[in-house]
């Protein structure tokens, strides 16, 4: 489980009150590849500048949706939900279903990342959280897909290079996303793109 600072919150979470979103449709249903496109009508102005890395997470938890999630990080400090994108497991949300949270739509900083180096990667990363305890059990594929369709997106979008799309485990002392993350397989498909 991601674990936050006190001093993140304080940092991270101005002018997130509420949990609020939008979300697509398990991506690998829809025969439309550029449904994913839509993440990119966000309220505030692409911040193209900003956003240098993407950064993998797992909930840590078998089931799960952006409002529990919401409802953990508040009771951790946090104003809101921390992830930018969150993927769910088909329990809690719907299978390979994405939730563009409000952090990505208004394009603030995340609240995603641990360690000596949070403070800089949660303001230039974007944190997308797949729902599951990747140390207990495989993704699903459609997770898995989706989020190879979303992060392919991403960093075709924002010029964000291969070897800058990261597990949370290779920036913190977590595990997160788990020994049973697909990580060979994921690369292959973020290579192929969306």
């Amino acid at each position: 489980m991601t674990v936050f600072g006190a001093g993140l919150s304080v940092l991270t979470d101005r002018g997130v009150s509420a949990l609020q979103g939008t979300t697509l449709s398990a991506l690998t249903n829809l025969t439309a590849p550029s449904t994913v496109e839509s993440v990119f009508r966000t309220n505030a102005p692409l911040e193209r500048d900003r956003w240098l890395s993407i950064v993998i997470h797992h909930s840590g938890s078998p089931a799960g949706s952006p409002a529990s999630l919401d409802e953990q990080h508040r009771s951790r400090g946090l104003a809101a939900l921390g992830y930018h994108f969150v993927i769910g497991n088909g329990v809690g949300m719907s299978d390979g279903e994405i939730h563009v949270g409000r952090r990505w739509l208004d394009q603030l900083p995340g609240a995603h990342v641990a360690g000596p180096q949070g403070d800089y990667y949660n303001r230039t990363s974007i944190g997308i959280c797949l729902i599951g305890n990747g140390d207990r059990r495989r993704f699903t594929n459609a997770q898995i897909q989706a989020l190879a369709q979303l992060t392919s997106a991403l960093a075709r979008e924002l010029d964000i290079p291969a070897d800058r799309v990261l597990l949370h485990s290779d920036l913190a002392s977590t595990r997160s996303p788990g020994a049973f993350f697909p990580e060979a397989r994921f690369r292959e498909l973020i290579a192929l793109g969306p």
